[in-house]
């Protein structure tokens, strides 16, 4: 029987949970709070949506509400991979002098230089983060 076995479930048919795993969720809506990141712009908040036990591994809707400027802080770099989606509004990358908009998206691996942004209407984007 154990050729039957799909990968990823026990014997028993419940889930494998690897130590460093996002919890298992089904379609939900998310009630968590709307919090500022430690260090982030002023206007910025974040809803966690599901992170490991290690904090390495998050996904999260992130708000900006209208005039956010993240000017002060430069250009960013990451020790971790960011994947952001954009859900509403937009953000102009004053690096590049573009701005990105309502269903684009942005895979940066770790050292991947970004920013600094502005928004002048705000933007809500889902972000994904990983260890590299």
């Amino acid at each position: 029987m154990l050729a039957n076995r799909r990968p990823g479930l026990h014997a028993e048919g419940g889930r494998a949970k690897p130590e460093r795993a996002k919890p298992e969720l089904e379609f939900h809506r998310p009630d968590g709070e709307w919090e500022a990141p430690e260090g982030a712009a002023p206007g910025v908040r974040e809803q966690t949506l599901a992170v490991d036990g290690s904090g390495g591994r998050r996904t999260a809707l992130v708000r900006w509400e209208p005039g956010t400027d993240t000017s002060a802080s430069g250009v960013v770099r990451h020790d971790f991979w960011e994947e952001v989606y954009l859900v509403e509004g937009d953000m102009r990358d004053l690096t590049l002098g573009r701005t990105f908009s309502r269903g684009e998206y942005a895979c940066r691996p770790p050292g991947m230089p970004h920013g600094p942004w502005i928004s002048e209407g705000g933007v809500t984007m889902l972000v994904v983060t990983y260890p590299s």
